[in-house]
């Protein structure tokens, strides 16, 4: 039987955080499906387009990954591609009550489908997609800390310099 985990998010944009955890993640699954969900209530940044160019980019070096995009609950997306988990990253205690909630929620709404939690890095404990942003915005040097291509379509987006790089 081969295993299937969702990866949900609004990876707004993805980190090297979240790429972490796919990482790992793939050690445990035979397939990985990271999900771009879409929230009405989120502002974001980058269009589900360009998130889903920057993933695919991303992640291309991985055979057993794969992204896609879902408008509802996790669970019926789970249950639709029949994904036995969903994969959840944890950066600090403060993540933990809001995912503890979610994976009951999820439980609940599907029983048949787990939530397995994985522990950041510590490298990445601290980037978040959200810093990430405040950071390019006000011209930090974010190197090392965002794929490539994250950070170039951030560096057009806040039309700023890399002062990493000088350009």
């Amino acid at each position: 039987m081969t295993t299937t985990a969702i990866y949900p998010g609004s990876f707004d944009p993805v980190t090297n955080g979240h790429v972490d955890i796919i990482e790992r993640g793939r050690q445990l699954f035979d397939r990985i499906i990271v999900v771009i969900l879409y929230n009405p209530a989120k502002e974001s940044l980058f269009s589900l387009e360009e998130r889903v160019s920057m993933l695919e980019e991303t992640l291309q070096k991985f055979d057993n990954v794969s992204v896609d995009t879902f408008h509802g609950l996790t669970v019926d997306y789970c249950q639709k591609h029949n994904a036995q988990a969903i994969l959840r990253g944890m950066r600090a205690v403060s993540d933990f009550e809001y995912e503890f909630q979610l994976a009951l929620m999820n439980r609940r709404l599907n029983r048949d489908i787990q939530t397995v939690f994985l522990m950041t890095s510590l490298r990445w404990l601290y980037v978040s997609s959200s810093i990430i942003k405040e950071a390019v915005y006000f011209g930090a040097n974010i190197n090392g800390m965002v794929p490539p291509i994250v950070q170039q379509r951030l560096r057009e987006r806040f039309n700023t310099k890399d002062p990493g790089t000088g350009g």
